[in-house]
């Protein structure tokens, strides 16, 4: 009873690797085998690597960009709509390591500090509407 059982795993065996044994019609090069062994962490080089999942967001708002380093004069500043409503005059810093950014909305010009500016695609985006900031201008 012990043979027929080797005999049978020999069998499946040899019948699961005989496509690995199967010639092919191109030839392949000779593995390298001075390059080290793959690990779990990297993929062979015959397999493509993984990409990551895409990621579903919207615009970022400026609170969670914290990205106040991107803010670069000549920028271009939109509102929460999306609409284009000025460009970074000036981004200076102050002596307490903050940095503003000095927007200019047309003829009227304002700072702001660049943590309440997202940055994305090249462009700040400022939190408000082009009418609230020009509401907030007339309060001053």
């Amino acid at each position: 009873m012990n043979k027929r059982l080797a005999f049978a795993a020999v069998a499946v065996l040899s019948l699961s690797a005989a496509p690995a044994l199967a010639q092919s019609t191109t030839a392949a090069p000779p593995p390298d085998t001075s390059a080290p062994p793959a690990t779990s962490a990297t993929p062979p080089a015959d397999e493509p690597a993984a990409e990551p999942a895409p990621t579903t967001s919207s615009a970022p708002s400026a609170s969670a960009s914290g990205s106040d380093v991107s803010v670069t004069t000549g920028m271009a500043v939109k509102d929460n709509t999306g609409a284009t409503i000025g460009s970074v005059a000036d981004v200076k810093t102050g002596a307490d390591g903050k940095k503003t950014a000095t927007i200019k909305m047309g003829a009227d010009t304002f700072a702001v500090d660049t943590s309440a500016l997202a940055v994305a695609s090249g462009a700040a985006t400022v939190n408000a509407s082009q009418a609230e900031i020009k509401d907030m201008l007339k309060k001053k």
